[in-house]
């Protein structure tokens, strides 16, 4: 893939500037000759509605250089062909809720490039807004390369991402469903959620089906138990003595229904899942492991715990990931695969170092800089998929003897909260997932005693600097003068 050139975006770096110097790149932009190099001749400005979309054009390229267009498919075929009359080659847009993408499938299918540009970095349009400014503004930003393209997903993975994201509406149905389920026998006082920590496990859906069919003696529904679980007979049969209402139970019923029907439906999103992964093809990265082979893996896979696919998903990531993810403490198979959904599994592709891909998952500060020093440093609220996934994965650190449960643990010690220790070791295990998907490197964990003795020998080292800067030499009992 050839370097592509810096817009003048890249080149004026807007982040490293202050406030005058932006107000003045602003004065300059809302004037009729801006002063700037023109990076895209041929640009046009769209602004997304629900019903219809408003374009732009420059005003030599038509005597309406400004139209609206419908969102049926005939009206985008129609705008795409009024584009290309005006010699337009790409235009801007907003990545608007879902209305841009099928506009967006049909303007790259008539050979329009497209810019896909968040709302937030395009919102300082001048004076009353209106969607014919926001076309002609957009239009501008485009023109002179002030627009930075989102990243998007090969199509491929799209379908990988879209399967993966319904399962994950599924799932969440499917808890809900136990909840309804833990409501309704609540509300009958059958206390069973305080003796099995999971009714939507084995034993408490056999409790649950077999109320349903009309046993009630608590000591027959006691003994469908599994042997796993740590509550005794009377115990349960104890909490199983309730007023068995007619209407709750067909609640119960229902709430059991919904949580059958959201699993069958994961099943054939797992099905599905399984076909579109099987498409993608094999990775291999320099230093990274082969994925094992798909009848050794099937020997070794253990059995899916907890709401994974049924099939040996860890394997499949393995072959088309080139490196192990599940190697780093904290991220499990589900996790490992959220990564490679939402951004696939070749990361340098959009993001060139490991610090812009933090970035993007908004894991790092925003910070304001105006003469120098920072004037205000604030979070970013963006809704990432894949930030959430890592952020999970970082309080699960809370208790692991690993070099990364060390790390974490001292985190939470020196950090002001408990969210900023997340988010700080969310941040590293980004730049890990990186490193891997790059680089091929093996994460090797060295244990919490390694973290610790590398921690002593920093804040020695920061000692015996502060003491030498004082004049002095830090001096150990019973030892050598330490320099």
């Amino acid at each position: 893939m050839s370097k592509r050139s810096k817009s003048t975006f890249e080149r004026l770096n807007l982040d490293l500037m202050n406030r005058r110097e932006r107000r003045e790149l602003k004065r300059r932009l809302f004037s009729s000759d801006p002063g700037l190099a023109i990076v895209n001749p041929n640009a046009g400005g769209i602004d997304v509605g629900n019903e219809s979309h408003y374009v732009a054009v420059p005003p030599d390229r038509d005597p309406e250089p400004v139209q609206e267009f419908g969102c049926w498919t005939a009206d985008l075929n129609r705008m795409a062909e009024w584009l290309k009359t005006c010699r337009i080659d790409t235009v801007s847009m907003q990545a608007t809720g879902v209305y841009w993408i099928p506009l967006h499938d049909i303007l790259e299918r008539h050979g329009i490039r497209v810019v896909l540009a968040n709302a937030r970095d395009t919102k300082n349009v001048p004076g009353r807004k209106t969607d014919v400014q926001e076309s002609q503004w957009l239009m501008k930003l485009h023109t002179y390369g002030l627009m930075r393209d989102s990243f998007r997903l090969p199509e491929s993975m799209e379908w990988v991402r879209t399967i993966w994201r319904v399962r994950a509406r599924h799932v969440e149905e499917a808890g809900r469903a136990v909840q309804h389920m833990q409501k309704a026998l609540t509300k009958m006082n059958v206390q069973l959620a305080n003796v099995i920590s999971d009714i939507g496990g084995v034993s408490g859906q056999a409790i649950i089906r077999a109320i349903l069919k009309g046993q009630r003696d608590p000591y027959q529904l006691a003994d469908l138990r599994d042997r796993r679980v740590q509550a005794s007979r009377e115990e349960v049969a104890h909490s199983l003595e309730g007023n068995w209402r007619e209407d709750v139970l067909f609640e119960l019923q229902q709430a059991v229904d919904s949580h059958d029907f959201a699993h069958q439906q994961i099943r054939q999103c797992d099905q599905k899942l399984e076909l579109y992964l099987a498409w993608l093809p094999t990775r291999t990265i320099p230093g990274g492991s082969p994925a094992p082979e798909p009848g050794q893996a099937r020997k070794r896979a253990p059995k899916p715990r907890g709401n994974a696919p049924v099939f040996d998903l860890k394997t499949t990531l393995h072959r088309i990931a080139g490196v192990d993810l599940t190697t780093i403490d904290g991220i499990d198979v589900m996790t490992a695969q959220t990564i490679v959904s939402e951004v696939g599994p070749d990361l340098r592709r959009a993001f060139a170092t490991e610090e812009r891909f933090a970035s993007w998952l908004a894991l790092t500060p925003n910070k304001d800089i105006s003469g120098g020093k920072v004037i205000r440093s604030r979070s970013r609220k963006v809704q990432n998929r894949v930030a959430a996934a890592l952020r999970m994965a970082a309080s699960t650190l809370r208790n692991s003897r690993s070099y990364l449960g060390a790390r974490y643990r001292h985190l939470q010690r020196s950090l002001p909260s408990k969210a900023s220790a997340v988010k700080a070791m969310a941040h590293y295990l980004a730049l890990l997932v990186y490193r891997l998907l790059t680089k091929g490197q093996a994460w090797v964990d060295s244990g919490a005693a390694r973290f610790e003795h590398k921690r002593e020998q920093r804040e020695m080292a920061s000692l015996a600097s502060r003491a030498a800067a004082k004049g002095f030499k830090l001096v150990a009992l019973n030892a050598e003068p330490l320099a």
